[in-house]
C-alpha cells in the first residue's frame, strides 16, 4: 500500500510549507541532503481540463504541493491556460507566516490536554519516539500538537531530507505569477478551514493517520516520487489508483478530506459558471483525479470537464 500522509499531502495544505521555514516549535526545520544543483532538470506535462460555455471558461489544474527543484511543468498547456484567465483561484490564498502559525495555534495545538504521545496505543509510543529522533527534533518538540499536525511535520521534515523543497510547490509559482501579472488570486477555502477539517476528525482517526504515517516513513521518498512521476506525465488515472488505496484505511478521512470537499467545489464551479470570464483554479491534483473527483461532482450539474491537450 502506498503511503497515507504521502497522498494526503500530496493532495492537502500547501500552507504547511510556509509552516517549515519557522516551525512553532522552535527548531529549525533540517535542510535537503540532495543540493539543488545536483537535482536533474526535468519536463512535465500536467494534467489539465477547462468547463466553459458561450461566455465563461474555468480551466482545473491539479498540482502538487511539494516539489524538486528544477522541473518545468508551469509552461506549454498550463501557462497558456494561466495567460489567458483574468482570475486565479487556489485552495487557499498563501498565507503570510504569520497567519499560518495562528491558525497552528488555534487548531493543532493542544497546551492544556494529554500529551500526544500519551495519546498513541502503548504498542505505538516507541515508533512514534524514534521517527522524532529519526526527523532530528528533541523529544518533546511535537508533544502538544495534535496528532494530525505532527504527522503532517514528521512527513514534511521527511520529504526535505529527500530533496524536496516546499517553496518549489505550484502553488507557490501560480501566486507568484499571478502577483507578477496582477491577477485577482482568491480561494475556495480558508486557511482555518484546512486546518478545521483535520481538527473535526475523530480522535481514533488522526492517531491512525499519525500511527501510519510512521510505519511509513521510511517509504515516503520513493511513495512521493511515484506519485509526482504519474503527475508528470499526466496520468491522473494512475495517480489516482496510488493516491486513493489508502483512504480505504479510514473512510472519514476519505470523506472529511477528500469527497465533501470536491462536492463543495464543484458546486462553486456551477455557480461561477453563471458569470462571464475565464479563471485559472488550481487544487491538489489528487481532487481532479478518480472516482469522487471534482469532475464526477460537475456532473451532477450536468456540466463537463473536457481535458486539455498538449
Amino acid at each position: 500500500m502506498e503511503t497515507m500522509m504521502s497522498s494526503i499531502l500530496l493532495r492537502f495544505a500547501a500552507a504547511f510549507s510556509l509552516l517549515t521555514a519557522a516551525p512553532v516549535w522552535g527548531q529549525a526545520a533540517p535542510k535537503p541532503t540532495t543540493p539543488i544543483a545536483d537535482l536533474p532538470a526535468g519536463e512535465a506535462d500536467p494534467a489539465l481540463w477547462v468547463v466553459k460555455d458561450k461566455d465563461t471558461t474555468i480551466y482545473l489544474f491539479g498540482t502538487i504541493h511539494v516539489l524538486k527543484p528544477g522541473l518545468s511543468w508551469f509552461d506549454e498547456a498550463v501557462r497558456s491556460a494561466f495567460d489567458k484567465s483574468n482570475e486565479v483561484v487556489l485552495e487557499i490564498p498563501m498565507p503570510t507566516q504569520e497567519q499560518a502559525q495562528a491558525a497552528v495555534m488555534k487548531s493543532a495545538v493542544n497546551v492544556t490536554g494529554p500529551k500526544l504521545s500519551e495519546k498513541l496505543p502503548e504498542a505505538e509510543r516507541p515508533a512514534y519516539a524514534k521517527a522524532v529522533a529519526d526527523a532530528g527534533l528533541p523529544a518533546g518538540a511535537l508533544e502538544q500538537l495534535d496528532p494530525w499536525f505532527a504527522a503532517s511535520t514528521l512527513t514534511l521534515v521527511t520529504l526535505q531530507k529527500q530533496g524536496y523543497d516546499p517553496a518549489s510547490g505550484a502553488e507557490q509559482a501560480i501566486s507568484q505569477a499571478a502577483k507578477a501579472a496582477g491577477k485577482p488570486v482568491t480561494g475556495l477555502e480558508t486557511l482555518e478551514q484546512q486546518f478545521g477539517f483535520f481538527d473535526s476528525l475523530s480522535d481514533a482517526a488522526q492517531v491512525t493517520f499519525l500511527t501510519e504515517t510512521i510505519k511509513e516513513l521510511p517509504t515516503a521518498g520513493q511513495s512521493i516520487d511515484k506519485m509526482v512521476d504519474q503527475w508528470r506525465r499526466g496520468d491522473p488515472d494512475a495517480l489516482a489508483a496510488t493516491m486513493n488505496e489508502e483512504m480505504t484505511v479510514s473512510p472519514e478521512l476519505k470523506r472529511v478530506l477528500l469527497t465533501d470537499r470536491n462536492a463543495r467545489w464543484a458546486k462553486w464551479i456551477e455557480e461561477r459558471m453563471k458569470r462571464p470570464g475565464t479563471v485559472f483554479v488550481a487544487v491538489g491534483a489528487g481532487h481532479l483525479a478518480g472516482s469522487g473527483s471534482v469532475q464526477d461532482a460537475l456532473k451532477r450539474y450536468k456540466l463537463r470537464a473536457t481535458r486539455v491537450k498538449y
